[in-house]
Order: structure tokens, then sequence, then C-alpha cells
């Protein structure tokens, strides 16, 4: 059930934006919850994914080289995490306000996202593909 809900909301919000392969660039999907229920499985997608990594409230996860990655937080109970495979990528996520949850996954190389959560309560993730 939660992994059909899970892949629902992530049709039903994607959006894709995308350059010629032969010139470099990166392919984005993201998505946001339309329900309760597809909420309620991200935040505990996104629990899982830092319960498993070791993290609390914020957290940075990297492989690769050339990558730099940010997580600022003003409020409670907010979980931010940047995750990053490959070289040159860069990420932030700022979540201003409590109960936010956020996930940038940056794979490839060369991706570039800025996330901003402000309010409270939000949930939703980023995967980007660079090459």
């Amino acid at each position: 059930m939660i992994r059909k809900t899970l892949l629902a909301a992530a049709l039903s919000t994607a959006t894709f934006a995308a350059a010629p392969a032969f010139a470099g660039g990166q392919v984005s999907i993201d998505i946001a919850p339309a329900t309760q229920e597809q909420d309620d499985a991200m935040r505990l997608g996104l629990g899982m994914y830092g319960l498993f990594n070791g993290i609390k409230n914020a957290g940075i996860k990297q492989k690769g080289s050339g990558n730099s990655a940010g997580v600022a937080q003003n409020g409670s109970g907010n979980l931010g995490i940047v995750h990053q495979e490959g070289n040159g990528h860069n990420g932030t996520v700022s979540q201003n306000g409590n109960c936010n949850a956020y996930g940038l996954f940056q794979f490839g190389k060369n991706t570039n996202a800025n996330v901003e959560q402000n309010g409270d309560c939000q949930t939703g993730a980023t995967v980007q593909f660079g090459w």
C-alpha cells in the first residue's frame, strides 16, 4: 500500500526539466504529496532513511568529489536531507517553520538545487540526475 501511495505521489506530482543529452545537463523530479496519506508515507520514508543513516534532524551524505551541500533550519521538528553521489553537485535545503521534511537526492554529476520550505508541516523530495 505504501509503495502504491509513493508511486502515485511521484507520478502525479513529478515535473521534468531536461537539456539535450549531448549538451550536459540534469533531469529533476520534484515530489509533493497531494493527500495526507501520501504525506504520511513520504514522511515515513524520509524518517526511515534518516534512521538508517543516523540522521535525526538534518544530515548530508556525499560520495564523490567536488560536491557542496548545506542544510539550514529555523524551527523545530524539521528533517532535512541532502544525499549526493557523483561529482560536482551543489545542493541546499532551507527550512523555516516547524515539522517540515524534505529530501534532496542528487546523482551523476553537476546537478544544482536549492530548496526552501517556509511554513509548517510541509513535505517533499527532489531527485536529480546529471550528466
